[in-house]
Order: C-alpha cells, then structure tokens, then sequence
C-alpha cells in the first residue's frame, strides 16, 4: 500500500469523504477537513456555475487559515468531484477554477479522461477514480490516474455490485498505487476492516449526510439515522447509472419500490441549464441516495463528532478473542 505525500501527517483516520450531490457544501467539507479526514464535493454542487470560484476561494482561504493555526496539526486536503461523461457542459468551466486554486486532489467520476490527469499533474494535483469493475479500473490507470475508488457492492450513489472483500483482492494483484474502498462503511470498525483488506483509505458518504453541516433536508437526515441496510434499493432508473437509494424516500414518491422501471443508459444526462439546475423529473426530487452501511448511524450530529467516534472505533478495533 503506499499513501501520497499529500495525506502524509494530515490525517486523523485513513479516511475520504465522498462528494455527494447536493449535499456536500463547504461548510461540511471544511469540518471534516479540520477534523483530519479528506473533505470534498461535486464541482456540480456549485450552482450556479459561478459560485463554484466562491467555494474554492472560501475553502481554501479557511484551510489555510487554520494551518497558520495549528501548524502542528495541518488540515486534511480537500478535493473536487468532477463528472467527466460527456453530458456534463460545466466540465471546462470547473476545471480552470480547479486549475486556479491548485485543487490538491481531483475525483473524477464517470469516464477517465488522459486529458484531464495531466491538467491536474500540471499544477501539482492528484487524481483518484472511482470504479465499479477491473476493466475501468484498467482503463483509469491506462489514462494516468493516480489512484483508485473501488466503488462496492452496498455503496451510496452509483453504486457497483462486486464485494468489497474480491474488488480489493483481485486489484492489488496488478496495483500496488493508492486505493479507496466504497461501500457500507458506517463506523470504525468497518474502516479499520478496509485497511486490513489492503485499502489505503475507507471512502464515506452516506454517514456524513446525517451530519449538522451537510446539506439535507431534515427528513433526509433523520431517514438516513432511522433506516437500516433493509431499506436500501438498487436501481438504474434516477439517473441512468445503477445506485442505491432509500425504500421510504421512492414510496413517498408514489412509486412501488419493488417494481421499477429500468432506465436506458443512453439517455443519463449531467448536463446543466443557464441556472446551473440540473434537469429530472420534479417527481424524484426527493428521491434520496444512501448506502447500506447506515444501520451504525443513529442520530444527527456535528461532523468532527462523527469523525472523533470514528477514530475512537478504528483505534479500538481488534481481533476478538476466538
């Protein structure tokens, strides 16, 4: 396993806050950074574009900031999500404000691009990439990623469906680079088990949406504290990519969540209008996003609260006595 320099000394626990839509603002990206984990969100979040130059300027002022502080204690870095598929007419926009700010770490998400890894290379950045499968795990480091997001079976979002025990496995056969690993990571037990599984970083979402900072709803977040693995659907039709999504968030939209339709891939679109608002049918605004690892997550709290009881489970986690 190796761990970039730019984590080196910054972080409190192995771990990186996914990039949630919505969701994921700079008030709970600079927490978790504060609080020694890797913050980040979807350039996309930014809405509209231009509040995107807002955003980096704030974060990265604010981190800095606290280094001046606490130099004995330096923030994590923050990161970027940017959709790279071809709907998404935002992508050169994002990336020169990336670019002008030094982002440190770049997520780029659904499609690797040889391109975009060099801009990012070219300013000192890094790039992971999240993947569902081997061969786009190839193709990202083919393009010059320079690290990997196995994105697992019972993972928030877009979600793949191989277990996390055979997608690390079967991958550190051939790379030996950084890995993050994605799916129903909840406390710090299971962060602690992705290490053991050759993980460099556990890779968060879906607890951090019931955090003070994120920005949800109420209902969301007191849905992702009540529900549990058994509530959780697999489903393509939202956006067009297979993810998984909360039973009682698709009933309250008046669909049965036993029979969904399927969506047709073709027609996924990330693309965004002049308001910045990304198009989909109003009947799925609500439609809201979660990972199977929530059942450990039992109430709404600050994000370094979450973080610290993360910490104290990862450094409590041992062999139980056979």
């Amino acid at each position: 396993m190796s761990m970039p320099a730019l984590f080196k000394g910054r972080l409190s626990i192995p771990v990186i806050g996914s990039p949630l839509f919505i969701i994921s603002v700079p008030d709970l990206v600079i927490a978790q950074c504060k609080a020694g984990v890797v913050g980040s969100f979807p350039a996309l979040n930014a809405r509209p574009p231009e509040l995107l130059d807002q955003w980096l300027a704030r974060i990265t002022e604010e981190l800095a900031a606290y280094d001046r502080a606490h130099p004995d204690k330096p923030s994590a870095p923050f990161a970027v999500n940017q959709i790279v598929h071809k709907s998404n007419n935002r992508l050169d926009h994002d990336m020169q404000l990336c670019a002008k700010y030094k982002v440190p770490m770049i997520i780029s998400s659904l499609g690797a691009r040889e391109e975009l890894n060099q801009a990012v290379h070219g300013w000192g950045g890094i790039v992971f990439h999240d993947v569902i499968n081997q061969k786009f795990a190839h193709k990202a480091i083919e393009k010059g990623a320079d690290g990997l997001i196995l994105v697992a079976a019972g993972a928030g979002g877009h979600a793949g469906t191989i277990s996390p025990l055979a997608f690390v496995a079967e991958t550190r056969k051939w790379f030996d680079g950084p890995i993050a690993l994605s799916g129903a990571i909840g406390n710090g037990k299971a962060i602690r088990a992705a290490r053991i599984l050759g993980a460099d970083f556990a890779y968060i979402g879906s607890a951090f949406i019931a955090t003070k900072e994120a920005n949800a709803v109420e209902k969301y977040k007191e849905m992702i504290a009540g529900s549990t693995a058994d509530d959780i659907v697999y489903s393509n039709l939202f956006t067009g990519v297979h993810g998984n999504y909360l039973k009682p968030s698709i009933l309250a939209a008046g669909m049965d969540p036993e029979n969904l339709p399927t969506s047709d891939p073709s027609k996924m679109n990330f693309g965004t209008d002049a308001s910045g608002e990304r198009a989909k049918p109003k009947a799925w605004k609500e439609i809201w996003g979660s990972g199977q690892g929530i059942g450990s997550i039992e109430g709404i709290i600050p994000a370094a609260e979450l973080i610290a009881r993360f910490k104290k489970e990862y450094d409590e986690a041992i062999d139980p006595p056979l």
